[in-house]
This record gives C-alpha cells, sequence and structure tokens, in this order.
C-alpha cells in the first residue's frame, strides 16, 4: 500500500491530548469493571450488609471487621473494598450516624442503601444469593494473573511519556525502575542538554536496546539511588507497602541536593480522590486500580496516605498536580 494511503487512513486515529486521556479514561473504566463485582462478591460473603443491618443500618469499620471476623492485619484491605463500593453506590459513608448519632463521636459510619438493602437476608427481597450465582470463580482466577499485567510491554509508557517532558529539571535526571527506558528517552529527546539515566535491576538492564542517549546502570533502588537533580519514580511506588515507599523515599532523597538547589523527587502515581472536582467515573477508575493492585500487596494512595510516607522518608514539602487522567504530578522536596 502506498505511503500516502496509510497516512490517510491513519488520520482517524488521531486524537487531541483531552481526547487521549478520557479515552485512557474510559478503557481503565471497562477493563477494570469486573473489579466491582469482585468487591460486590466479598461484601455479599462476608455479610457485610447484614452486619450493618444488625448495627441499626449504620457501622463504623472496626465494628464491621469485628462482626464479619476480618483479620486485625486485613482491616485496611477491607477499607478499601468499601471504598469501591461507597463510590459506586453499593454502600453510602457519612460522618456519624446523623439523627441517631447521639454519642456525636463523628466517626464515618456506612449505610444501606436501595442497593444493599437487596442483599440483606431478612429482607423479603433478599438478592445476595444471585450475586454469588453470577460472580463465578473464574473472574477470581483473573484476579490472580495481575502481576503479569505489569511485566507486559513497555507500549502503554511510551504513549504517556509526552506528558512527562516538561517535568525535567536540572543537569541530570535518573528514571528509576525505568525499565528499558521508555520514558527516560522521551525526556531525553524533549530536554537534549540534560544527561538522563535509568536504574533498574540487573536483569532488566541487560536485556535493554543500546541508547545513544541514555546511560543505563544496573542496581536496587532500596539499596543506592545514584546523584541526581531530579529523580523520577513513575508508577513505582504503588507496587510497594508503606514501609517499603520509606525506604525508597530515603535513598532518593539521599541522592539529591535539598530545595533550593533546585532538588527533587518526582512521582507519577494516582492520588485517589484528585483532582477533587473529578466525575465520579475518574473516582470510579482510581478505586478499581487500587484493588486490583491487592493481588500484589500494592496499593493506590490517598493523599494522607502520600503524606505519610514523605514525612517519614524526612522530606520537608510536596505540591500535587492532578493531570486531566486520573494520575497525578507529585513533587517532593527535601
Amino acid at each position: 500500500m502506498p505511503a500516502a494511503q496509510h497516512i490517510e487512513r491513519d488520520q482517524d486515529l488521531a486524537m487531541s491530548s483531552d481526547e487521549l486521556l478520557q479515552a485512557q479514561l474510559e478503557l481503565y473504566h471497562h477493563g477494570l469493571a469486573f473489579v466491582k463485582s469482585l468487591a460486590l462478591k466479598a461484601a455479599t460473603d462476608l455479610r457485610i450488609p447484614d452486619a450493618i443491618h444488625r448495627r441499626g443500618g449504620a457501622a463504623t469499620l472496626s465494628e464491621l471487621a469485628s462482626d464479619t471476623g476480618i483479620h486485625p492485619t486485613k482491616r485496611s484491605n477491607l477499607r478499601r473494598v468499601m471504598r469501591v463500593l461507597t463510590t459506586t453506590g453499593v454502600f453510602s459513608i457519612v460522618q456519624g450516624k446523623g439523627s441517631n448519632d447521639h454519642a456525636g463521636d463523628g466517626a464515618a459510619y456506612y449505610k444501606l442503601t436501595r442497593v444493599s438493602r437487596l442483599l440483606v437476608e431478612r429482607s423479603p427481597h433478599n438478592l445476595s444469593p444471585m450475586v454469588g450465582t453470577i460472580v463465578n470463580t473464574l473472574c477470581w482466577t483473573s484476579l490472580l494473573k495481575m502481576p503479569e499485567w505489569f511485566t507486559q510491554g513497555q507500549e502503554g509508557e511510551s504513549a504517556q511519556s509526552h506528558s512527562l517532558v516538561q517535568l525535567a529539571n536540572g543537569c541530570t535526571f535518573w528514571d528509576i525502575g525505568g525499565n528499558h527506558g521508555a520514558t527516560a528517552s522521551a525526556v531525553a529527546r524533549a530536554f537534549p542538554h540534560l544527561k538522563c539515566s535509568v536504574l533498574d535491576l540487573p536483569h532488566v538492564v541487560a536485556a535493554a536496546p543500546a541508547s545513544d542517549i541514555l546511560t543505563f546502570v544496573a542496581g536496587n533502588m532500596f539499596e543506592y539511588v545514584p546523584p541526581a537533580d531530579a529523580v523520577l519514580l513513575k508508577w513505582i511506588l504503588h507496587d510497594w507497602k508503606h514501609e517499603d515507599c520509606v525506604k525508597i523515599m530515603r535513598r532518593c532523597k539521599e541522592a539529591i541536593p535539598a530545595k533550593e538547589a533546585g532538588g527533587k523527587v518526582i512521582i507519577i502515581d494516582m492520588v485517589v480522590g484528585y483532582p477533587v472536582t473529578q466525575p465520579n467515573h475518574s473516582k470510579e477508575a482510581q478505586v478499581l486500580l487500587d484493588i486490583y493492585m491487592m493481588g500484589s500487596d500494592g496499593m493506590e494512595r490517598e493523599e494522607n496516605e502520600w503524606s505519610l510516607i514523605f514525612s517519614e522518608a524526612g522530606f520537608s514539602d510536596y505540591k500535587i498536580t492532578p493531570t486531566n487522567g486520573i494520575r497525578s504530578i507529585i513533587e517532593v522536596y527535601p
């Protein structure tokens, strides 16, 4: 086929930046829709609607965990599941019990909605058996394969790199856990005066393609991060538990200069709830991705959870800039 015909055919694939971000968001929303079903099944199997009903229609997270036999170490995971189910309207969450809040403690209470009332065993309209029928074990099998998803190629990374080039600042730029350099290459091409490098595990670096604009260094981010003016962690920290994130951030802090000298860590990751004015389907995509991460011990974090990591790692300040999609840019200063 002549080149001109290829170009003409490809014109219908063109999208503006806003259209691309919206399309990506909708794709996440469709691709992760099964997580809503899994969360619903978990709540039904744990008989959370019954627990709320027995508590007079409102229950705290601690009460739900106690009433349903949740192990204390899994209480934070229960909160994440309930966040999905309140975002999607299966339950609601309020501060205090409302008119029944005689204690006036102002705690967060989960309440039944017209949807979850159908899952109470005593209800004459009980449909909880239906949930067990339509949400089958094949869905759970898919969820167990999520680590494979995180190791599949970098095509998506390359498509998103254009949003990062404005972040490069200073003389040296290190992409930590940057795999084969898709993001770092985009930064290097946009800012040829910068020295861009990638740190990753030895077996990853060994398989990296040859590059005349990047330096690849084998290493472990838990042990050492090379000196840099700016360090990038793109979709890295959501793979790790809190204490691991603190360790990584401490190594990054050791690598960069003071804030006054321009040192910073740039995190591209999700801040659940940002932007505050986001449409509901954006929030849904965020909380669904969080449940998706649960199978590999990762998580998507709210601002207070990010802030605690930065504080424990010794950082003094941070700035969150929401993008038009579901991820945010977090600049963290020593």
